[in-house]
């Protein structure tokens, strides 16, 4: 960390450094300090996670073998990297039921489908199609953009967008 740097710009720095991602969503998670969490002495982290869109990794010399693994099944990892992982998803997914943050995850345009398979990986279950489209149609932050993308088989399904800037609180479960 910087001299005059908080820790946030401190997380955003690395993160770019590491991975080449700039501009995410990025947020606070939990301050680690079990004195035995790294046998060679005591450290204490303040963990941050960030939401991003699918997108390639461009990572520093000191990250080159940086890649993407999917959160549930990641390679073995040192330290309490297990326990800072479970905890961030933990708090995700507490968090996709009550605030749009899960859209950050997102392409700029999305089907109702790639929406609901977002949902569901995140929760690790699967949700009622008709009762999903009904909800989140109606807490109006989904904007239609009046085009369609074929799917496979399927008929083309509708595209939409964020209607909102930010990540947003709800009064109501999302899911």
């Amino acid at each position: 960390m910087l001299e005059r740097e908080t820790l946030e710009a401190a997380a955003r720095r690395e993160l770019e450094e590491e991975t080449g991602l700039r501009d995410v969503y990025l947020e606070q998670l939990y301050t680690f300090s079990d004195p035995d969490r790294d046998p060679r002495g005591r450290t204490i982290a303040v963990a941050y996670f960030a939401l991003t869109p699918p997108a390639p990794l461009r990572a520093a010399t000191d990250a080159a073998n940086a890649a993407w693994f999917p959160a549930t099944r990641p390679p073995k990892l040192a330290f309490d990297h297990a326990t800072i992982l479970r905890t961030g998803l933990e708090r995700l997914r507490a968090k996709v039921g009550y605030t749009t943050v899960g859209f950050e995850l997102l392409p700029e345009q999305f089907t109702l489908p790639e929406l609901q398979g977002l949902y569901e990986t995140i929760l690790e279950r699967p949700l009622d199609k008709r009762n999903f489209r009904k909800k989140i149609l109606s807490l109006g932050f989904l904007k239609a953009e009046g085009r369609k993308r074929a799917a496979g088989a399927h008929r083309p399904a509708e595209l939409y967008s964020f209607a909102l800037r930010r990540v947003k609180v709800l009064d109501g479960l999302i899911v």
